[in-house]
């Protein structure tokens, strides 16, 4: 079953072929964006977690190492945990794009998230029952955690080939999540596993935004009953993003020529009012992205929603 719409699938292919087509990018560019990723990556996972530290306190804790004052121990340890995951993720894809994922490849990605704050279950699946806190599901009983996590692995293999990338990394998180193998780290763990699907097919690192939280786990709540096609959206709205910052900085002559602009701007500008283009956005029919918690986009991205529409007709 397919979850995405073929206009949203066809916007990231022609973006990942953009971006393809620019290659290779001058490598001093790439490690800075690739550094500016994973700082971000890492706040904002962290932070739906529940981790204090602001963006630019992230970025001094890693780059600088910093010890902000006021700030507990365990939220330093998780910021360079999981810098230092996403690094072996980024090493893992540049030796290998076609890295067999296995069982112990995401048991290691949770042994380097929780080394330091959870030492003596790193890596290791739980070996008793949790409750999901504000969750409808109940993960499956401890002794089943083995057979799944083989039966997500034997899944990914199966659906590899079938799959859109960013369907299949979606539902792949979700599966992870759902089975819960970890008494710590499950979300950090499952965001990079999918970062790791999406890697190994050329997209960059993907970020689910901590002022997204709240519709993320709506959106997980709405697979752990069986409606997927949310969740694939989400995340496919969060692959956009990703390859939209990278278009811009590497294609500078195209911003200037097309200007983002708040909702409410562009509603006074066209004959949508800027709840349906909010509504618009969120169905992944057009093209924006998130500043904080406001959604932008662009005169010529409705022209090229409407330009699409009246192809369908």
């Amino acid at each position: 079953m397919n979850y995405l719409d073929k206009s949203l699938i066809n916007r990231l292919e022609e973006k990942l072929n953009k971006i393809n087509g620019l290659r290779p990018l001058p490598s001093a560019l790439v490690k800075k964006l690739q550094e500016q990723f994973r700082i971000e990556m890492t706040y904002n996972s962290n932070g739906i977690e529940g981790n204090s530290l602001t963006l630019k306190e992230t970025f001094l804790v890693l780059s600088e190492g910093i010890t902000i004052k006021g700030k507990p121990l365990k939220d330093h340890l998780e910021a360079k945990n999981h810098h230092e995951a996403l690094e072996y993720l980024s090493d893992l894809v540049e030796k290998d794009k076609h890295h067999t994922v296995s069982e112990i490849l995401i048991r290691n990605l949770h042994q380097i998230i929780v080394q330091e704050t959870d030492r003596n279950w790193a890596g290791k699946y739980r070996n008793s029952n949790v409750v999901i806190g504000g969750a409808d599901h109940t993960p499956p009983d401890a002794l089943e955690v083995p057979k799944e996590m083989k039966r997500l692995i034997t899944w990914l293999q199966r659906n590899i080939k079938k799959l859109h990338p960013v369907e299949l990394a979606a539902l792949a998180h979700h599966r992870l999540v759902y089975i819960h193998p970890f008494f710590d780290g499950n979300g950090r763990t499952a965001r990079l596993f999918m970062n790791l699907i999406l890697m190994q097919r050329g997209y960059p690192l993907v970020i689910i935004l901590k002022n997204d939280r709240k519709k993320y786990y709506e959106v997980l709540s709405q697979a752990d009953k069986g409606d997927f096609s949310k969740l694939v959206r989400f995340i496919a709205q969060s692959v956009e993003r990703s390859l939209d910052i990278y278009l811009r900085i590497i294609t500078p002559s195209r911003v200037k020529k097309e200007r983002y602009l708040p909702l409410s701007e562009i509603s006074s500008k066209t004959s949508f009012s800027a709840k349906y283009l909010n509504l618009l956005i969120r169905q992944g029919k057009l093209e924006a992205y998130k500043q904080g918690r406001n959604w932008l986009t662009s005169l010529e991205a409705v022209s090229r929603y409407l330009e699409g529409r009246a192809r369908k007709r």
